[in-house]
């Protein structure tokens, strides 16, 4: 009889031990390739905009390029994937990323870089849709806390090591390489995805076109807005743009009743569990950006401290959320999200409002065990409720579930980083400015993180899966 290969089976309850660390290896290297392309086009930027001539304004599109394709295709991937299987719609997005990294590495203009970035960004949302839904069905629903716990360490490892990598790298190499490293890293992930990841189960619903360019204006005009305050672009232009957003997302949003399966998942937003989830995921996100972005102006400008220092004196926040993600995963197996997610994001409030009060020019490790406060109680939320999101959506649509945990942090990170740049632009040119300004985003930041702390323990009285 032929023996029978692991992606040849639909997976019931999770895959077989021996066969597990294979299958999350192979979802650790495409993740951690999506996460480190968004680090490293940051740390390059200038040299890339000066290579190609660029200015400053337009290099800005090889960051945003990538943004918008993800944020734009991230739900109608995930409902793909429900469709005709979200191993195929990982494998698709892993070869469209390989072959976008090599068109970003050969790029002689920034029009061709800014096309592969669009199109890195499609293979990133292929990724990153399905990807929480593999780990459902890589793992039995019983130990399901250890894959996302295992899934958050290699995010944070992986934003924390980008901006080293890409320094180590461009040291020694020019920018292209960047991209063209990517290529080889693809291909064996490929064969890998090929090899090692399971089947699951494919939905009976028809995929919505009409949904899917509901969905791109929406959240592309929202993002686009948002970007446009951090830009300082006129009031007019940004008013007009969230208009058109919510007009637009009011029929996205109304169609979605209409659908046995919505693309966004309005039928899933009815259990106040997972709607309350959701909620959490932005605030929480919102918050912790806010700090990353604010942070580095404040230690430069009132500290005095270079950019290396800078890097640094951050590290303890996502290193602490390196040792939490998967210790956090486990407990996720035993204890309720919101009782885990309450108790976190007060600890990652408290340690917000401790960076809140650092004199101007604080001790070394004053700073570092505060940031760790923080990540520790960011690690304490963030797999839990990552847990609770993918396993609060039926086994059926558990892709939209891994869809909108990718949405959610999405819409979080950018919410965060146009408040900064909302906030630094009303305190520019006042007295003290910059220190005002950081102080007036940290302590919005621990507002966020309190509201994403009560909203995480309202949880507690909902069921915590179906």
């Amino acid at each position: 009889m032929r023996p029978i290969h692991v992606h040849e089976m639909e997976v019931t309850d999770g895959l077989p031990p021996h066969q597990r660390w294979r299958a999350m290896l192979t979802v650790a290297i495409a993740i951690a390739m999506s996460v480190l392309v968004t680090s490293i086009a940051n740390i390059a930027l200038p040299t890339i905009a000066r290579d190609l001539h660029a200015t400053p304004a337009d290099s800005i599109w090889v960051v945003n390029a990538y943004q918008l394709a993800v944020t734009v295709t991230l739900l109608p991937f995930a409902s793909i994937g429900d469709i005709y299987g979200h191993r195929r719609v990982y494998v698709w997005g892993l070869l469209v990323y390989t072959a976008a990294s090599f068109v970003c590495a050969v790029a002689p203009s920034l029009p061709v870089l800014v096309i592969g970035r669009v199109l890195q960004g499609f293979g990133g949302a292929g990724i990153m849709s399905v990807n929480g839904a593999l780990v459902r069905f890589i793992y039995p629903r019983a130990e399901l806390g250890r894959g996302i716990g295992f899934n958050a360490l290699v995010v944070a490892g992986s934003s924390t090591a980008g901006p080293s990598v890409a320094a180590a790298i461009m040291s020694v190499l020019s920018w292209p390489w960047l991209f063209a490293l990517q290529v080889p890293a693809g291909i064996v992930a490929l064969w890998m995805a090929h090899r090692f990841l399971p089947r699951t189960p494919l939905a009976g619903h028809p995929f919505d076109p009409l949904s899917a360019v509901l969905n791109a204006i929406t959240f592309g005009l929202f993002i686009t807005a948002l970007d446009g305050i951090g830009r300082g672009q006129g009031a007019a232009t940004v008013l007009i743009e969230l208009a058109v957003s919510i007009v637009v997302g009011w029929f996205f949003v109304h169609r979605q009743y209409t659908l046995a399966a919505p693309m966004l998942p309005v039928d899933l937003f009815r259990r106040p569990v997972f709607a309350l989830s959701v909620a959490t995921a932005i605030c929480a996100h919102g918050a912790q950006l806010i700090a990353f972005v604010a942070l580095p102006f404040y230690f430069q400008y009132v500290s005095g401290l270079s950019p290396i220092e800078i890097g640094v004196l951050i590290t303890p926040w996502p290193a602490a959320l390196v040792v939490m993600a998967p210790i956090a995963g486990r407990l996720a197996d035993r204890y309720s999200a919101g009782l885990l997610g309450g108790f976190g994001l007060a600890v990652m409030t408290i340690g917000l409002l401790l960076v809140l009060i650092l004199p101007a020019r604080p001790a070394q490790i004053d700073v570092a065990w505060r940031l760790a406060v923080c990540g520790i109680g960011f690690g304490f939320f963030q797999s839990p409720n990552n847990r609770l999101m993918i396993a609060s959506a039926p086994r059926d649509r558990a892709g939209v579930g891994s869809g909108m945990l990718s949405t959610s942090r999405l819409l979080g990170q950018t919410t965060g980083s146009a408040l900064v740049a909302l906030v630094f632009g009303i305190t520019h040119g006042a007295e003290g400015g910059v220190e005002l300004g950081t102080k007036v985003a940290i302590g919005m930041a621990a507002g966020f993180a309190a509201l994403a702390m009560a909203l995480s323990t309202l949880r507690l009285r909902q069921p915590q899966s179906v």
